[in-house]
């Protein structure tokens, strides 16, 4: 990249002898999309022209005159004034040439010891580390609105499943609570890749530094990084902390989808374990009793979407020799397209989250299907002395005996049971029951309600701080 601007009609400088073709210029502009950066860059710019004043490289006059042209510049985009030329190919080059229209000369003077190359890798880095700041808040909704569907359903009893067969009865409540976890460690994860995110490549210049006095460590300050990318050649050609950023994105969406899957799945009329308001669904164009749900059913889409950005951003960056190259170009809108997909998703599904309406009854009956309780009669064997080998071989044999009687292990009479085994007594008809078993789970990451509760107030303590 450099910092000459071009003018429609003409070369890119004296360099060139002809100008860039209309169809060159429509390929390579990216100013329709990336002017997203248009706060970012002038943020970037003020703390650049900052230095610059402070190190004696400009005038405090420029330095007056930037702030001023800039304050304008930022009041003309946000007001949707601002005019987009494509002849001016980036977001940079357009609010520069604006900026010189403004205040002459001082415009001219603020690109003084940078690059686009170090300028784009700057924005870039403060736009991510903004959409993980606001994912990070969304995450925090979204993991309360599930705590509270937690907490109002810590004693509805379901079946837990493993290779989607009835498996052991747990509860509503703890089933959430696997999600909230997820979503936590999402939280972790978003805020662990902005360490390395919050890292000030301005001053790398193109590729090598720059000859003036600048105080790299001052414009970070003022920008709020934690550190100065410590390589120049690195700082403008280094795009992991996006990749890392998609990679954490696509985790996100994976446990998004995966909780999409249950709701639909639950939401079927064939299971009917739950209800989703209706503003998150919509008809069938042809049958008039369909509710479908759509808002988890395109969730589970988008996380394919995701998916892609990321695999398209490790793809462009995998043949790139040192350092900025054109094809970073096209890291922007996988990007920008992944903030949109996953801070829209978790905002929506927060809110769906307060939709959802439980149905205990279809829940209670399904875990009574599939013989739930087994591995809790197995276990009472155990408890009475029964190697546990054993017990899962009787407890095999009685399930077999329920199938052909087409009974719950429940529903067998003592007499019945004691045939599988002569250590069973009276009391494991406490065992066989749902409340029982559920209840029995009682330690630390446990379903018995009361370890549900106490869950629940430890993510409320998390949330609170």
């Amino acid at each position: 990249m450099t910092s000459q601007l071009s003018q429609k009609g003409e070369a890119w400088s004296a360099r060139f002898s002809e100008p860039v073709s209309d169809l060159v210029k429509r390929y390579t502009a990216s100013v329709f999309f990336d002017k997203r950066l248009a706060l970012f860059d002038i943020a970037g710019s003020l703390a650049h022209a900052e230095m610059l004043q402070a190190q004696g490289i400009i005038s405090a006059a420029d330095h007056a005159e930037i702030q001023r042209g800039m304050a304008q510049i930022k009041g003309e985009i946000e007001a949707g004034s601002f005019e987009w030329l494509l002849d001016l190919e980036d977001v940079h080059l357009n609010i520069e040439k604006r900026l010189t229209e403004l205040v002459g000369d001082a415009g001219k003077r603020l690109h003084t010891g940078r690059s686009r190359n170090d300028q784009v890798a700057t924005d870039i880095r403060l736009y991510v580390r903004a959409a993980i700041d606001d994912i990070t808040k969304l995450l925090h909704g979204l993991r309360g609105a599930l705590v509270d569907l937690a907490e109002r359903h810590a004693d509805t009893i379901m079946p837990g499943f493993t290779h989607m067969q009835v498996a052991q009865p747990i509860t509503f409540g703890h089933h959430m609570l696997a999600y909230v976890e997820m979503f936590g460690r999402d939280a972790e994860r978003m805020q662990d890749a902005r360490r390395r995110v919050n890292r000030l490549p301005l001053g790398a210049a193109a590729l090598a530094g720059t000859t003036f006095p600048i105080d790299r460590e001052r414009v970070a300050r003022t920008l709020g990084f934690d550190d100065v990318c410590h390589n120049s050649l690195d700082a403008v050609s280094d795009r992991d902390f996006a990749i890392e950023f998609c990679a954490a994105s696509a985790l996100i969406m994976m446990h998004v989808s995966r909780m999409s899957e249950e709701l639909i799945i639950w939401m079927s009329p064939r299971v009917g374990f739950i209800d989703i308001a209706d503003r998150f669904c919509t008809g069938s164009s042809i049958m008039p009793q369909k509710k479908n749900p759509d808002v988890p059913e395109l969730a589970r889409g988008k996380t394919g979407r995701v998916y892609g950005h990321l695999t398209a951003l490790l793809t462009l960056m995998k043949g790139q020799p040192l350092a900025y190259n054109k094809d970073n170009q096209e890291d922007k809108e996988p990007l920008f397209d992944t903030v949109d997909t996953v801070v829209d998703t978790l905002r929506i599904f927060a809110d769906m989250a307060g939709g959802i309406t439980v149905k205990p009854e279809a829940m209670r009956s399904a875990a009574l299907q599939g013989y739930a309780t087994a591995t809790d009669l197995a276990d009472y064997l155990v408890k009475k002395g029964l190697p546990f080998r054993d017990a899962h071989e009787a407890v095999a044999h009685a399930v077999r005996a329920c199938d052909d009687l087409r009974c719950d292990l429940s529903e067998m009479s003592l007499e019945q049971l004691r045939a599988f085994s002569p250590l069973i007594g009276d009391d494991v008809f406490a065992v066989l029951t749902l409340e029982g078993s559920v209840a029995a789970r009682d330690h630390v990451g446990g379903t018995a309600p009361n370890q549900v509760r106490a869950a629940i107030a430890r993510v409320r303590a998390q949330l609170a701080e």
